[in-house]
């Protein structure tokens, strides 16, 4: 499927998807929201895909903001149904994608930029990124996510003072504050988040996308993650990959899965 706004590549078995509105700093407009919930729930669909890598075009921005042009005339109502759509659409969506995804963060993460990369299941990001959520200086509050999964990331001090002062940190705060895995130079940013991507590609995949959901599941009011793991350990028991994983092991070899 071709797109107007992003980009699909591969490298063996993980999926580049690029933002491509350098223009906008790829600012994410209703146009690209749409676009990248397609793109992520083809490439969830590919078998051979087992890793996605987002990041965004150019040296400047992996995602500026949201296109605030859009909505800058929008009613209570309007409001409120523009960020319901967004969690539906792809923040959400992508937090509880069966297929890993990591946020290649290649410069400016703010506001739903920002709100992207945190949907991601982790973030490594270039040494000139810079993030931040400053919506309340255009007189609102996140409304993808921000609220919810920063103090996720950072704890809640951190994330109040980040929040209420709209203020950005660069890569090595990020990375001090937990908020990204790894900080590297941007010539060697997404070298290195292929490696970590064939590192996983290694693993079983039914096996990783029920990590994903019990994780996930730890973090949902009235959910509990413990009951949530114990059922997904014992359906792992049941699956093709648990009878290769484990043959592989007791032969001494390297394990070919099947992803089932």
């Amino acid at each position: 499927m071709s797109y107007k706004n992003l980009s699909v590549e591969y490298d063996d078995t993980t999926a580049i998807v690029t933002i491509n509105r350098p223009k906008k700093l790829n600012a994410l407009n209703s146009e690209t929201i749409q676009e990248l919930h397609e793109a992520f729930e083809e490439l969830d669909a590919e078998k051979d895909t087992l890793v996605i890598i987002l990041t965004g075009s150019g040296e400047k921005a992996f995602v500026a903001g949201a296109d605030i042009s859009e909505f800058s005339d929008f009613s209570i109502d309007e409001g409120a149904e523009l960020a319901a759509n967004g969690h539906k659409i792809l923040f959400d969506f992508i937090e509880n994608l069966s297929t890993p995804v990591i946020a290649a963060v290649n410069g400016f993460a703010l506001g739903g930029g920002l709100e992207l990369a945190m949907a991601c299941h982790f973030r490594i990001a270039s040494d000139n990124a810079r993030m931040g959520l400053p919506e309340v200086s255009l007189g609102l509050i996140p409304g993808y996510g921000g609220t919810q999964r920063l103090p996720q990331l950072i704890g809640k001090g951190r994330a109040m003072e980040l929040i209420m002062t709209a203020s950005m940190i660069d890569a090595n705060s990020a990375l001090d504050y937990g908020l990204v895995n790894h900080v590297v130079s941007q010539e060697d940013l997404l070298p290195h988040c292929i490696e970590i991507a064939e590192k996983i590609a290694n693993n079983s995949p039914v096996a990783i996308s029920h990590a994903i959901k019990v994780v996930n599941a730890g973090f949902k009011t009235n959910v509990n993650g413990y009951k949530s793991e114990i059922e997904a350990f014992g359906e792992c028991f049941g699956t093709a990959d648990f009878e290769e994983g484990t043959t592989a092991f007791l032969e001494k070899r390297k394990a070919e899965f099947p992803g089932e």
